[in-house]
């Protein structure tokens, strides 16, 4: 029996044909969408450019390796028409386009008895807040829950909460739930409220919960809570600055969420891979000018880039807890939907986007002359950092997550937060 959605009641999206996720993800197809769509007899009576293939290998080993769909000279996906539409979804309908395009920006992670649904900020749509209303869409929701998550998803284990500590599925979506509640109904602006969860999961990672379930579980996370409340700086600008170390690795950090590959340059790997190391050399220095990692940045001094930009526009607040609050009630940041891994670490990722979103956003706003941040930065950079987020390899990887533990157990991961939202 298919499970009850749980919908983001904050978030709308529609698709408004910007083509954008047509030009920034390579879609993988399975081996019975390749064989669909060869026998479709694609020419170029239908707009596919002469000689442009429509299939790209992908993998290391022969036996390994997978389609995916190609790309155009110019990055666009080969059935991106003009008008930016599917030639696929215009000729034969949209559910004979691939799984994958059918899906996004929609993530369905199972959460026990139910279904948590999350989006992907990497759509401009999403995270700007545009179209229909998530919680209106549930019809259509429930048609690809059922083509996405296996029948016996209520059998799958909740993530841990630290290593080797585990509650069950009702208690973690206490601790999610309560998490959710420190966004929803607390004081102060995101970064403040950002601390006071940051400090909260941290609180429940040192504890021993073995014995503190049910009732006790809620009776305990509300008091946790409140003692949170007591103790975090209501204004972040009396929280310390980040250590030498911590912005170092925090810069690297940055360029790993800024990069895009572009997939006209797939087939270049050494120059791909040259090209990065030097980057990565520039950002690890951080002096002189941020190089531009895609086309969308300017080269600025990285001076710049510290400097105090004053407080976000009231709506760009709105953006970063709307962001934050779909991840979470999506539990778009541990367990099986990133990379396995638990809930105390997951968040403390999650939380690390929103000073690296303020940096890019100050990135974005520099290129263009200006020292003040309005909402567009903003909006623009949580689509370039969530494009990444949960998806790239890169951030699942043993480097990344020991970058992660080592930010948050000097505190960096505050003090980086409450640095970039001067």
């Amino acid at each position: 029996m298919p499970l009850p959605l749980e919908l983001p009641t904050i978030q709308n999206w529609s698709c408004h044909n910007c083509g954008g996720c047509c030009r920034q993800h390579a879609v993988a197809i399975t081996a019975a969408e390749h064989e669909r769509i060869a026998a479709q007899n694609w020419t170029a009576e239908d707009g596919i450019p002469a000689g442009q293939p429509l299939f790209e290998r992908a993998g290391l080993f022969p036996w390994s390796q997978w389609h995916r769909l190609a790309h155009q000279p110019d990055g666009a996906c080969v059935f991106l028409n003009e008008r930016g539409l599917c030639r696929i979804h215009a000729k034969f309908g949209e559910a004979a386009k691939p799984l994958a395009c059918r899906i996004y920006p929609y993530a369905f992670h199972p959460a026990g008895k139910k279904v948590a649904v999350s989006l992907r900020f990497s759509c401009p749509s999403v995270a700007a807040n545009r179209g229909t209303s998530v919680a209106a869409q549930q019809r259509e929701l429930k048609v690809l829950e059922r083509l996405v998550v296996p029948e016996a998803a209520d059998r799958i284990p909740p993530p841990e909460i630290t290593p080797g500590q585990k509650l069950d599925w009702p208690d973690t979506l206490k601790v999610v739930g309560q998490l959710d509640e420190v966004f929803a109904s607390g004081a102060g602006n995101a970064t403040v409220r950002l601390l006071h969860a940051l400090k909260l999961v941290d609180l429940i990672g040192q504890s021993r919960l073995r014995k503190i379930r049910g009732p006790r579980l809620g009776e305990f996370l509300e008091i946790v809570t409140a003692a949170v409340r007591d103790e975090v700086p209501a204004d972040p600008a009396a929280v310390p600055e980040p250590t030498r170390a911590g912005r170092l690795q925090f810069r690297m950090l940055c360029a790993q969420y800024s990069r895009r590959d572009m997939a006209g340059e797939r087939n270049s790997l050494w120059r791909i891979r040259w090209r990065l190391f030097r980057m990565a050399l520039r950002f690890a220095r951080g002096t002189g000018q941020v190089p531009a990692v895609q086309e969308l940045f300017a080269e600025v001094p990285f001076s710049d880039l510290e400097r105090a930009f004053g407080p976000l526009p009231h709506e760009a607040d709105e953006v970063l807890i709307r962001y934050l609050r779909v991840k979470i009630q999506g539990l778009h940041f541990c367990g099986p939907a990133y990379y396995n891994v638990p809930l105390v670490e997951g968040f403390q990722s999650l939380a690390l986007v929103i000073p690296a979103v303020l940096w890019i956003a100050r990135w974005l706003a520099l290129g263009q002359g200006r020292t003040k941040l309005e909402t567009a930065d903003v909006a623009q950079a949580v689509s370039i950092a969530d494009h990444h987020h949960g998806y790239s390899p890169a951030f699942g990887q043993s480097g990344f997550r020991r970058r992660v533990r080592l930010l948050a157990r000097v505190d960096d991961i505050s003090k980086l937060a409450a640095w970039y939202s001067r």
